[in-house]
């Protein structure tokens, strides 16, 4: 286990309010970041293939440890992820190790109770199932963390949450669909992709005589997946950067902006001034690619190649939720995904499914 803690001084202003109130210092801070670590390290281990069943995080680390409520959440968390693991099994992936870490990145003292956030860092090995699977797969994720102090002095754990926009984490059950009403679409969309496996044969050109350079799409998405290109704004804070991000690749690999155009959702561009709501919106990316054409529906998404695009729509209320471009394809036909919220590099298309059964998966030809 590796930690990075750093303990932020509290204002003066606030110390004057609350004399008697708790200190947070730097050992209850370190002792903040391990708790953390333990909570997401045992997620990361319910996932791996014979992994121990030891609860790290049910064990007190200098006088912090979990309220009764939120361990009874995190044995839920746990079960639920051990039916990841199964329908993972079930579509042929598993995980031999895995490596999460915690870092600190603010802590915040409001009478007795401490908002810390902080961000994770897992990776993942793929097992050799099929023999063509990449090596790793990782993803950097965001959590806010809330601790009560006791009368006796004794911090707990009362509440975790993830702050990112996006598919969450493998490690992290995907919340329960609402019931959403469906919302027509006013312009072309894309049909539901299937997510049987193997899919019907339905190869793609990848040759140096095609119309864009896919492996330039692949390597830009992999090269940023984690550190952001700064010549480019984020919008990880304005609903989400996933397809900002996939636009970068897509323009990386030969996609030409367009600055006018008298159709409705026509335009698709990165300026000075902005970005066009077809090169940010995972909707309006659709209705702009669907209705110009630069994208063909996929009958399966699992025959998506490199460059190729899904979306995921995760409660089926007919509006699309999320954007991520294929960077990666097995010999067997698995695809691999990378997109950014929450950040991850070549999740596998068998790990989303397993993650989210019930949502409806849309893929692109690029």
């Amino acid at each position: 286990m590796a930690l990075s803690a750093a303990l932020l001084p509290l204002s003066a202003a606030h110390a004057a309010d609350s004399p008697a109130g708790p200190a947070v210092t730097a050992a209850t801070t370190d002792a903040f970041g391990r708790i953390a670590d333990a909570v997401l390290t045992d997620r990361t281990a319910a996932l791996v293939e014979g992994s121990a069943k030891t609860r790290t995080a049910l064990k007190a680390t200098a006088g912090v440890q979990l309220a009764t409520a939120q361990a009874k959440s995190e044995t839920a968390t746990l079960t639920a992820l051990h039916g990841t693991r199964s329908r993972l099994a079930a579509l042929g992936e598993a995980y031999t190790g895995a490596d999460t870490k915690v870092h600190i990145d603010s802590t915040r003292l409001q009478g007795r109770t401490a908002t810390v956030r902080v961000t994770e860092s897992t990776t993942l090995t793929y097992a050799k199932i099929r023999g063509d699977e990449p090596a790793t797969t990782g993803f950097t994720a965001h959590h806010q963390l809330t601790f009560t102090e006791g009368p006796d002095g004794t911090w707990q754990l009362t509440r975790e949450r993830l702050t990112d926009q996006g598919p969450r984490p493998v490690n992290a059950p995907a919340p329960a669909a609402p019931a959403t009403p469906v919302r027509p679409s006013a312009v072309i969309d894309a049909p539901r992709a299937a997510t049987t496996y193997p899919a019907p044969a339905n190869p793609k050109n990848l040759g140096s005589g095609t119309t864009y350079n896919y492996a330039a799409m692949a390597t830009y998405a992999e090269k940023y997946w984690k550190n952001y290109n700064t010549a480019y704004r984020r919008y990880n804070s304005a609903g989400g950067d996933c397809t900002n991000y996939l636009s970068q690749s897509l323009y990386a690999g030969g996609w030409k902006q367009v600055t006018n155009s008298s159709e409705d959702y026509g335009t698709w561009y990165s300026k000075t001034s902005g970005e066009s709501d077809t090169w940010i919106g995972v909707n309006e990316w659709s209705w702009f690619t669907q209705t110009t054409k630069r994208t063909t529906a996929l009958a399966n998404a699992y025959q998506m190649d490199v460059g190729d695009v899904l979306q995921m729509d995760f409660d089926k209320d007919g509006s699309k939720d999320h954007s991520m471009m294929t960077t990666y394809r097995s010999s067997s036909g698995v695809p691999y995904l990378t997109y950014h919220d929450v950040d991850t590099y070549r999740r596998s298309l068998a790990s989303l499914i397993a993650s989210y059964p019930n949502s409806a998966y849309y893929a692109y030809r690029s």
